[in-house]
C-alpha cells in the first residue's frame, strides 16, 4: 500500500486547509483510513477515522471543525480541517489498515504515508 499525503502548510488561527492522501496497492477490499498526528509533546493522536462501512470517527479536540472523507473511488482521503488552532499544529498522516472496523489503537496501522506539516499561528 503506498499512502501520499499533500495539501499541509502554515495559516493564521482561524483558517482553513485540506489535507489529501492518495492511496494505491490496497490487495483486499476492506479497509479503514484515518489521519493521524504527531508532536513532540503530544506524541501520535488519532484524528479522524474512516471505517469501510463508511461510518467516521473524529477526536473530540477536533469534532465540529474537521472532516474526514473520501472520493468514489475510494483512491484519495481527504481531512477538511476549519477554524484551525495552534493546538492543531502538527505533521498529520494519512493511514490505513485492512479490515472491515478501524483499529482500537494507533499502533495497530500498519500503513503510513510520509506526513505533511500543518503550522498554525496566532
Amino acid at each position: 500500500v503506498k499512502l501520499v499525503e499533500s495539501g499541509g502548510g502554515s495559516v493564521q488561527s482561524g483558517g482553513s486547509l485540506r489535507l489529501s492522501c492518495a492511496a494505491s496497492g490496497f490487495a483486499h477490499s476492506k479497509y479503514c483510513m484515518g489521519w493521524i498526528r504527531q508532536t513532540p509533546e503530544k506524541g501520535r493522536e488519532e484524528v479522524a477515522t474512516l471505517a469501510d462501512d463508511g461510518s467516521t470517527t473524529y477526536a473530540d479536540s477536533v469534532k465540529g471543525r474537521f472532516t474526514i472523507s473520501q472520493d468514489n473511488a475510494r483512491r484519495t482521503l481527504f481531512l477538511q480541517m476549519n477554524d484551525l488552532k495552534p493546538e492543531d499544529a502538527a505533521m498529520y498522516y494519512c493511514t490505513t489498515e485492512y479490515g472491515t472496523w478501524c483499529p482500537k489503537w494507533v499502533d495497530e496501522y500498519d500503513y503510513w504515508g510520509q506526513g505533511t506539516q500543518v503550522t498554525v499561528s496566532e
